[in-house]
């Protein structure tokens, strides 16, 4: 019989060492790699695949529980959760063993280099089990929401007011054309913006360079750790997901893999979502023509945190779609017409009226 082939996927150091040490010491396993975060994990897993992931929670970059989502929708693989957070019971445990979990050890806050030593027997047992799960079953073949990117925003999650400002735009159909009626209004004073329209992979930076020559503004498609800074609209690369992170009082943002939200990469969600997290009441979320309902539950995420959010009307809309659903949710604060969305924006944030 060939050996399991297992990676193990946690920060700590020493359970690293310990978990794949008691793993490798059974001659039927075999633990092809041991890493830090799910980030590293999927490189390593374009080159061999695991039969089974051991995989922690609390991690840097990405929690275990969206990688686990990840994994389970892009190839179902058997998982054993290995945390301090999944005790029986919790809503962690829950939430990890929906979303395709196989089963559940877990670690205690003190003493775990003991506990794991004592639990050898049954983490080599938990471990051989789940190479004989049939996951594939568990495949989920449905509309994905922003749940498996991040968790919603919280009230923890947004600072208090400050001087930064941020204005975050989702479109789809019809987008293109309205994104550069409102783009070529801004002067060059206009607060960070953020973009997600839904368009095709290698179509997004043409689009974004185009605006570039026609803007005041600086409009450019954005790459990992971009700053997001007062005159500048970053586009969301098409096939990616664009994510709104602050360091400080300083936002940025992440371009990342992912499942599709909403039957989208990017997700309209997905944007809106992190900046209901990171800026809270400093932002102003900007609905506009699309087909479906993306954007509507991240800008209501965004209204509950006391962000100030604007829906493009339905007269001058090439779509009312997405704005419509919004409206119906409750998420929308003001309906505008696309002529009045730029001096909106300036309005809401400044007090102050465009050109």
């Amino acid at each position: 019989m060939s050996c399991i082939k297992v990676m193990v996927v946690d920060d700590s150091a020493v359970v690293r060492q310990v978990v794949s040490g008691l793993l490798a010491a059974d001659p039927e396993i075999e633990v092809i790699s041991a890493v830090a975060d799910p980030l590293l994990a999927m490189v390593r897993m374009q080159n061999q695949w695991p039969d089974v992931i051991v995989l922690d929670i609390e991690m840097p970059r990405m929690d275990g529980i969206t990688f686990l989502k990840k994994i389970m929708h892009e190839r179902p693989t058997p998982v054993v959760i290995c945390s301090t957070l999944a005790e029986t019971g919790t809503k962690t445990a829950i939430e990890a063993l929906a979303a395709g979990a196989v089963a559940i050890i877990t670690k205690p806050k003190l003493g775990i280099k003991q506990f794991l030593n004592d639990s050898s027997n049954d983490l080599i047992t938990t471990v051989k089990t789940a190479a004989r799960a049939n996951v594939k079953r568990l495949m989920i073949i449905e509309k994905y929401t922003a749940d498996v990117i991040l968790l919603p925003a919280g009230s923890h999650g947004a600072m208090i007011q400050t001087t930064e400002r941020v204005v975050a735009i989702g479109t789809s159909t019809g987008g293109t054309q309205a994104l550069e009626k409102v783009l070529v209004t801004l002067p060059q004073v206009s607060p960070g913006i953020v973009i997600v329209q839904h368009m095709p992979e290698k179509f997004t930076a043409d689009f974004a360079a185009r605006l570039n020559t026609l803007c005041q503004i600086v409009v450019k498609e954005a790459q990992h750790n971009d700053r997001v800074i007062q005159g500048q609209a970053l586009i969301a690369p098409g096939g990616k997901h664009m994510l709104l992170r602050r360091n400080g009082a300083q936002y940025f943002v992440e371009v990342i893999d992912g499942p599709l939200v909403n039957r989208h990469r990017p997700s309209v969600d997905v944007l809106f979502r992190s900046v209901a997290k990171c800026a809270g009441a400093n932002a102003l979320g900007v609905i506009m023509t699309g087909m479906g309902d993306d954007g509507a539950a991240g800008l209501l995420e965004m209204r509950k945190v006391g962000a100030r959010t604007i829906a493009q009307d339905e007269e001058s809309c090439v779509v009312y779609g997405m704005p419509k659903e919004a409206v119906k949710r409750g998420a929308v604060e003001k309906t505008v017409p696309l002529n009045a969305i730029g001096r909106e924006i300036l309005q809401q944030l400044y007090g102050a009226v465009a050109g």
